[in-house]
């Protein structure tokens, strides 16, 4: 593997989050990241970083989370999927694997994300979704919840929906389009966006659901936008719920296809 050009890698990722401490590699916790590092490090050789899109909380889950990593191995692009999914826990998988231009760069080259809330709304919790659904026994007006989340559309400044220990210097985004949606006795959240702060999309989950189920007024989220007040939203909603579906690069920024 010596001698060869450096290359970089691009690897699109697929995990149940559910047994670790999120993306973002801990000290004392295992993480996505770690376990990636260190298997792609026992198929190379040498120690390598991955660079992740999204550094999702412990417990959040993943379709789309999207990497990227140099080496000079000779692997060819497409088949680091094949050789890495032999060798990492069945509750991580590569999806796909591609050579990318040396300047690619997983998050700060993204474009957009998009990610789902899921909640199984139902008097008894689920057995089988448990790990991947909130539950929600109080009936939740999907109706109500989605005319309420329309306030999030367009760019504002979101400080309201920072969690306590977010670090961002700038808390506006820009939101394309958020449904709320039910199929059967199960409601979606999806919310389409540039960016977005640390648990914000769990926050916006908790307080469609007390939207949902009369505990907050309509006009919660339109009133927090304009105070940058945390109080006034509804409480954070659990990591399980939560899955990055997609990232988004250059021209490819469609989300159509996610929503109803």
């Amino acid at each position: 593997m010596s001698g060869c050009e450096a290359r970089r890698i691009r690897l699109i990722l697929e995990y149940d989050g559910t047994n670790y401490s999120g993306w973002q590699r801990q000290i004392n916790a295992p993480s996505v990241q770690q376990t990636l590092e260190e298997t792609l490090q026992r198929l190379l050789g040498v120690p390598v970083t991955v660079t992740g899109s999204s550094r999702t909380d412990a417990g959040v889950h993943a379709l789309g989370q999207n990497v990227h990593f140099d080496t000079t191995s000779r692997i060819p692009g497409d088949k680091f999927a094949f050789a890495l999914n032999t060798m990492l826990p069945d509750d991580i998988r590569v999806r796909a694997s591609m050579d990318v231009a040396p300047d690619f760069h997983a998050r700060f080259s993204a474009t957009g994300k998009v990610y789902r809330y899921a909640i199984q709304n139902t008097r008894h919790a689920p057995a089988i979704d448990r790990l991947t659904h909130a539950h929600v026994p109080l009936p939740l007006d999907v109706e109500r919840m989605h005319a309420a989340a329309q306030a999030m559309v367009g760019r504002h400044d979101f400080a309201a929906f920072a969690a306590a220990g977010s670090v961002a210097k700038d808390t506006r985004r820009t939101i394309y389009r958020v449904q709320a949606a039910r199929q059967g006795e199960r409601v979606y959240l999806l919310v389409h966006g540039d960016g977005f702060l640390y648990n914000m999309v769990r926050i916006l989950a908790g307080t469609l659901i007390a939207i949902g189920n009369g505990k907050l007024a309509p006009d919660a989220i339109a009133r927090a936008i304009e105070s940058g007040d945390r109080l006034d939203l509804g409480m954070t909603a659990p990591a399980r719920g939560l899955t990055l579906l997609r990232v988004f690069y250059g021209d490819d920024a469609e989300a159509a296809g996610y929503f109803a």
